[in-house]
């Protein structure tokens, strides 16, 4: 492997290569999370779908390298590693900071004029760009960064209770949320390809307001779908999302 393909490989992960797919599906993770958490995603789509996860830096195997503090760098550099695939019919998702990492990073692929850009995208978990709420989980200290995780209950209950492997997870987490926290979207600011926003009846974070917002964000059709749970609904509702992921991909 030459440098280029050794630098892809930092931040594009195949756990299930799939490379005659018709279809790519690209997974955005959320705050302090990794690609491994799309593993089972990337399993129950394969090899139907050729599942792409991201590795945002300063985590698991990237732990050494800086975390990057705002979102609008870290979507233009996500947005030039997808630009060196190959172009197929694409569908974005992305929860919680993912699923605004995916909107900008469609929004910048959109504006360049590339077949990278894609077709659909699905915005989990997350208040649309624009209804922005102040808040400052990433200047707590450790205990009260800790606090939100067990709010939220999307961190392994095993990591929480592992001091070491927390320690060495925390300065993801409060790197990734202080990119979140510092993000502000203009309303104007709009994709041309359609939105699905999934949420949580119970997140604590999102509304279904603000949830249903994102319909100003997208110049395509627009959905907002309501499943029981918190903000990480997902995790205990795998077979609807993956449902709706699956009649998504299958428009593409």
């Amino acid at each position: 492997m030459n440098s280029v393909d050794d630098d892809l490989a930092l931040w594009v992960r195949r756990y299930h290569p799939a490379p005659e797919s018709a279809v790519r599906l690209v997974c955005f993770p959320h705050a302090g999370g990794s690609a491994s958490f799309y593993h089972p995603m990337s399993a129950a789509f394969s090899p139907g779908a050729e599942v792409i996860t991201l590795q945002y830096p300063g985590r698991q195997d990237r732990r050494h390298e800086h975390c990057v503090t705002d979102i609008a760098e870290l979507a233009d550099r996500i947005t030039g590693r997808l630009l060196r695939l190959d172009e197929k019919p694409t569908l974005f998702f992305g929860h919680s900071m993912g699923a605004v990492l995916a909107f900008e990073t469609a929004w910048r692929l959109e504006r360049k004029g590339t077949g990278a850009a894609p077709r659909a995208l699905v915005a989990s978990g997350r208040r649309a760009p624009s209804a922005h709420r102040t808040e400052t989980v990433h200047r707590r200290d450790d205990d009260g960064i800790i606090a939100e995780l067990r709010l939220l209950n999307g961190t392994a209950q095993g990591v929480l209770g592992d001091e070491e492997i927390l320690r060495m997870a925390l300065p993801a987490i409060r790197g990734d949320y202080e990119a979140i926290e510092r993000y502000r979207c203009d309303e104007e600011r709009r994709v041309r390809c359609p939105v699905t926003a999934l949420t949580g009846d119970a997140d604590p974070r999102t509304t279904l307001d603000e949830a249903a917002a994102w319909e100003r964000h997208t110049e395509g059709a627009f959905r907002l779908e309501v499943l029981p749970g918190g903000h990480f609904f997902l995790t205990g509702q795998q077979v609807a999302v993956t449902s709706l992921i699956s009649r998504e991909l299958g428009k593409l």
